[in-house]
């Protein structure tokens, strides 16, 4: 099934992300943690790319496990920028004869000391238009509430936008963000740009403090006083951190759907049971 019927039918839906192992060593435990997560029946999985396409092969195999024995559409993430096209040509032919129809055009971050001269693809706009030149994808990419951290102003950043829209994004899946109101003031000016496709609301339920101020330094997303003073005040302990994260992130979905936002994703760090537990909290909403 194709994301975009997903997303913008009347139903609410609830997707998850979950990442390949960077090992074969640790296929085994990773592939459950996605079955299980798969066992819920989210409206769909993403399935992440590793930087360099080190666990492409991962990706392949799991989205298509997740699609052929639990029934769940599966979106396999693509990055180009330490890519040839004959490499991304041989992953699109990979992805096709097993049966995914949805990628996530991404161009990925560029790997330290890895030289930008020369390459193949240097922007995710020229992936998004060889995938839609290639064959009947349903083609995602990425978006940030808060402007991606290389860029030099939020006009640039939406300008971006717009051109992966015209190249043939269908939807955009946006980076995790802490406050709504952020999210709000940016689809405002999406819009207001000319931007139409829909966009897909990325939350990271916080369960694990520690890795909390090195994502979001990378990722260039803020954190607010009221979610600083929850990781304060419950981050010495994992199981109340792990509630309290849970219920902040229930709350930020709730308010989500409440303002006409339908479709959100979660970034489930492969743990199921957190998984389970934002289902269950909107179960009535979503169904």
């Amino acid at each position: 099934m194709k994301i975009i019927d997903i997303i913008t039918s009347d139903k609410p839906s609830l997707s998850m992300e979950v990442f390949p192992p960077k090992t074969t060593a640790a296929y085994e435990s990773v592939q459950k943690a996605t079955e299980d997560i798969a066992s819920l029946k989210p409206s769909f999985m993403s399935v992440t790319y590793g930087a360099g396409g080190g666990t492409s092969d991962f990706t392949v195999s799991i989205a298509s496990n997740i699609e052929k024995n639990y029934g769940v559409t599966a979106l396999a993430h693509l990055s180009c920028i330490s890519s040839t096209k004959e490499q991304v040509k041989n992953q699109l032919r990979q992805l096709k004869e097993n049966g995914i129809e949805n990628i996530l055009a991404l161009r990925g971050d560029i790997p330290d000391g890895m030289s930008t001269e020369n390459l193949d693809y240097r922007y995710a706009s020229e992936l998004v238009s060889e995938i839609a030149a290639t064959g009947d994808f349903c083609i995602g990419g990425a978006c940030y509430p808060e402007s991606h951290p290389e860029s030099t102003d939020s006009f640039s950043d939406i300008r971006h936008l717009k051109e992966k829209a015209d190249c043939g994004c269908q939807f955009f899946t946006t980076q995790m963000f802490f406050d709504n109101d952020i999210l709000y003031n940016f689809m405002y000016r999406v819009r207001e740009a000319g931007i139409t496709v829909p966009v897909v609301a990325g939350i990271m339920p916080v369960v694990n403090p520690k890795s909390i101020k090195r994502i979001c330094s990378i990722s260039g997303t803020a954190l607010p006083q009221r979610f600083c003073r929850i990781v304060d005040k419950y981050g010495y302990d994992s199981e109340k951190m792990k509630q309290a994260g849970i219920a902040y992130a229930t709350e930020q979905i709730i308010d989500l759907y409440a303002n006409g936002v339908n479709a959100v994703h979660i970034y489930s760090m492969n743990r199921p049971d957190v998984a389970a537990a934002i289902m269950n909290n909107v179960s009535k909403i979503i169904e």
